[in-house]
């Protein structure tokens, strides 16, 4: 569906995957670089997640944590790195979460990866196919997952059939 490095996958054979895991992403380090740059974009400086002094000393953690929204903001980069495209799909469009839950708390140096399970599948009569996807954000060495989540995604298929 996102364009990566894997051959394209067809409707069909998506159809027979729904249910099965589809990607697991490389492993990814959370650094506080990324963190800071991330608390830059968004105007979120809480301590906890910027202040590693502090944090270390004010909070169970021993130093800073990921925003849960840079966590969930990654899944765009490791579906592009790990999920086959749609044959035939000229673009795919976010659609949303219908569900997202922050399990653990991802440390300053950890590495995350992402698991990318095909929910469902639907293939509209408009040209779009949507996606669902339940993805789960690993923390290695980590039994609890940092998040899970039900993706949605929309893509809209060429149409070269078409008169011009």
């Amino acid at each position: 569906m996102l364009q990566g490095q894997r051959e394209p996958i067809t409707i069909d054979d998506m159809i027979r995957l729904v249910g099965k895991e589809v990607g697991l992403s490389p492993w990814r380090t959370v650094d506080q670089v990324m963190i800071d740059r991330f608390a830059d974009a968004t105007d979120d400086h809480q301590f906890i997640h910027v202040d590693p002094e502090r944090a270390r000393a004010e909070t169970p953690y021993g130093g800073t944590i990921a925003h849960g929204f840079l966590l969930l903001s990654l899944f765009s980069p490791m579906a592009y790195e790990t999920l086959a495209p749609l044959q035939g799909a000229g673009m795919a469009i976010n659609h949303g979460f219908d569900r997202i839950r922050f399990s653990a708390p991802v440390r300053c140096g950890a590495r995350v990866r992402t698991r990318f399970v095909l929910a469902e599948m639907n293939a509209r009569p408009s040209g779009m196919v949507q996606v669902g996807y339940d993805v789960t954000m690993e923390i290695e060495n980590s039994l609890k997952p940092a998040l899970t989540a039900r993706w949605q995604m929309i893509a809209v298929m060429d149409r070269r059939d078409e008169p011009a």
